[in-house]
């Protein structure tokens, strides 16, 4: 220990004090003390906490507890056994990530507790106080007569004090692909809001949320509530009681065999977190998720490196190709989704593919994405028993695997594989070791997989503990395989990234592909201003943007409700180390603005969010690292917005060459999207300009060292 401050000592000798009986508390505060943690035992044995924020309460008391099976509920009859305090800083580095370095700073107290009465169980509670949160965990001992839990239910209460704006999305055991709503907790619906034509929503008797949540107080005080090193646990929504103004932790529904989460002592619950910032960018800045998970435990990884890539697949959405050879199931799938399947190509062609990889390599890009291209999906949609539908590594007859991937080594361009699981993961893992095998034989480094649909066996769910260690063990498995994967249809990012970092991506959000073919119109223009402070919060995405024929000919009843500049600043706003120019290569022919997603970055030194309001705006800019340029990206919902940028992030003394993309005078998201200006100036670190981002628009600004 080292460095302890004072209030340490405080809290110990209030410990001293009180703890000949249950009614004893003590705390923990942050390093700058903005934030702290008081915790206390009840009258009754029952374990409370509380949170302030600059000496101003943000989390009222609220208990704690456990239901197991076999055994009775464990949430009083407690007494205090022993305290631990700590303190910890030091600075770790991102392989790659929104910023190089990373400083892991918090105190912490560890509170051991055990049952008066018999069978005298123990349970410790771990907290954790950073300037920029709080977080807190439960760890079970190894328990005499006992080598292991079940517990049927978690009950964490998060008690607020006042009727926040919330960002939403409901509560689901298998899809995070709902749109965001923004209300005050007290009129929270998430059961109203659950269903949707083209998802496979689990219908969960709870007026539920999905995190990460986040809120806005009244006085502007923000907080996101997630969680933290999501290890062999099943995951955790927040049931929301509108009166009491009260979340409590409702872990996924009960697997096939009855149980929430059943683990093996000892055993550790993930971290229950609340991010808390008087300004809403520092959110997006914050790296408390990433802080509470183990350091890497992959030595190199040296063998991936984060790119740009383009692919076969916005192609399939737009209803000019298809997944499989044979495409009828693909033309049922679209009549299903009330869309029109125009062709009956089968995209994933030898030929097809090799004009894509000649693109990526004219352009600059890393990488080449294909989908369809092994057997099976001719069967998948519509079939219920999808158990060795698909194979993953059977190419289909017209796609010469070898000779695609000789073609591309010879441009220097990468294959990324794709693995749809069709949410059969007993099939996956039988083939998974030859597939990562195949892989590696071709020298391909990522995998995009995907897992639509309801899990097989019938009673599992996608955000399950079953699914949680088997989303684990694709990931261990992979490492060994020198393999990333972007997972589609995942569980949440959880900072798991920092142990793994071959978790590169994960989509966990409703994407791009959404503006093609739901039947709602698509995603709003408020949608990704509300996604870069919710679900980005848990982690990189991989949102596929860079559409330019945001008009979607072929989709009389959809578009892309954005401007062309937005569809630029996507790059710097929404992180992910990957990043898919998505449209096809005709639509980026003659288009100057294309320039910027061949200049824009992926890895970043650092980042900054200049300015922002959850669901309304946010800017930010981004260095890349080695080359010193900046990017800026910024995004609106609707309404049109004037912004300023002040360019003092950029280094003193130097000139920077500036691109700057931005909506023309006319341009609007419905009514004249592809309206954009181009326009050159030097800029130093000692000037600032004024834009205005039209209806759903953007600006995306390039500033390349001279």
């Amino acid at each position: 220990m080292k460095n302890v401050p004072y209030f340490f000592f405080a809290a110990i000798l209030l410990c001293l004090q009180s703890c000949n009986t249950n009614n004893w508390e003590t705390s923990v505060s942050s390093p700058s003390g903005n934030n702290s943690i008081q915790f206390y035992l009840s009258s009754d044995g029952t374990p409370n906490y509380t949170v302030a924020h600059n000496n101003n309460m943000v989390i009222d008391t609220s208990s704690m507890g456990f239901d197991f099976k076999d055994h009775h509920p464990l949430r009083g009859g407690l007494q205090l056994i022993k305290t631990t305090l700590n303190t910890q800083d030091e600075t770790w580095e991102m392989p790659w990530g929104e910023q190089r370095t990373v400083r892991n700073h918090y105190n912490s107290l560890r509170v051991e507790l055990e049952e008066i009465e018999a069978p005298n169980r123990k349970l410790n509670i771990h907290f954790k106080a950073y300037d920029d949160g709080v977080a807190f965990r439960y760890e079970f001992p190894e328990q005499a007569g006992r080598d292991s839990i079940t517990i049927i239910d978690e009950h964490t209460e998060f008690q607020l004090t006042g009727d926040h704006t919330t960002f939403w999305i409901p509560g689901d055991w298998d899809i995070y692909e709902q749109l965001y709503q923004t209300t005050k907790v007290s009129e929270i619906d998430a059961i109203a809001m659950r269903d949707h034509p083209n998802l496979a929503a689990t219908y969960i008797p709870e007026n539920a949320v999905n995190t990460p949540v986040t809120m806005r107080s009244d006085e502007g005080l923000h907080l996101t509530f997630h969680e933290a090193d999501l290890t062999d646990y099943a995951g955790m929504t927040l049931k929301v009681d509108n009166e009491t103004l009260k979340l409590t932790s409702e872990l996924v529904g009960s697997d096939r065999l009855g149980h929430k989460v059943k683990t093996a002592l000892p055993a550790k619950s993930p971290w229950r977190t609340i991010q808390i910032a008087d300004r809403a960018g520092d959110l997006i800045e914050s790296r408390l998720i990433e802080n509470l998970n183990e350091p890497s435990k992959l030595d190199d990884v040296s063998w991936f490196t984060p790119m740009k890539y383009v692919g076969i697949w916005w192609e399939m959405h737009l209803g000019l190709s298809t997944w499989d050879l044979e495409a009828t199931q693909d033309m049922n799938t679209f009549a299903t989704l009330g869309q029109e399947q125009t062709s009956t190509k089968h995209g994933a062609n030898t030929e097809n593919v090799k004009k894509y990889i000649d693109f990526a390599a004219a352009n600059g890009f890393g990488g080449v994405l294909v989908e369809g291209w092994n057997t099976g999906w001719n069967y998948w949609i519509g079939f219920e028993d999808r158990e060795g539908v698909f194979d993953f590594v059977t190419p289909y007859e017209d796609f010469d695997i070898d000779e695609i991937n000789s073609y591309a080594k010879e441009k220097g361009v990468q294959m990324i594989m794709h693995h749809e699981t069709s949410a059969a993961p007993r099939t996956y893992e039988k083939q998974m070791e030859a597939a990562y095998e195949l892989m590696q034989k071709h020298g391909m480094h990522s995998v995009k997989s995907g897992y639509v649909g309801k899990i097989i066996p019938k009673g599992e769910y996608h955000h399950g503990q079953w699914m949680v260690n088997h989303y684990r063990k694709a990931l261990e498995m992979a490492a060994e395989y020198q393999v990333a994967i972007n997972a589609h249809e995942p569980i949440k990012g959880t900072g798991l990234r920092r142990t793994f970092p071959n978790m590169i991506a994960r989509e966990g959000l409703r994407g791009q592909e959404f503006n093609a073919w739901a039947t709602d119109g698509g995603n709003p223009p408020e949608h990704l201003p509300i996604v870069a402070f919710t679900r980005m919060l848990s982690g990189p995405i991989d949102f596929t943007p860079g559409v330019f024929d945001i008009g979607l000919p072929t989709k009389p009843n959809n578009q892309i409700n954005t401007t062309l500049a937005q569809q630029l600043a996507l790059y710097v706003v929404i992180y992910g180390p990957i990043q898919m120019a998505c449209d096809l290569p005709e639509n980026y022919e003659g288009q100057p603005a294309f320039q910027f997603i061949k200049d824009v970055g992926v890895d970043w030194e650092q980042s900054k969010v200049l300015h922002g309001e959850v669901g309304d705006f946010v800017t930010i800019a981004r260095e890349e690292r080695e080359t010193g340029n900046w990017f800026v990206g910024a995004i609106t919902d609707e309404n049109t917005r004037e912004i300023t940028v002040d360019f003092d992030f950029l280094a003193d003394g130097k000139t920077y060459k500036a691109l700057i993309y931005r909506d023309a005078d006319d341009a609007h998201y419905r009514d004249n999207p592809e309206a954009v200006v181009i326009e050159n100036m030097d800029i130093d670190s000692g000037m600032s300009k004024t834009f205005v981002l039209k209806e759903g628009g953007g600006l995306a600004i390039s500033l390349m060292v001279e």
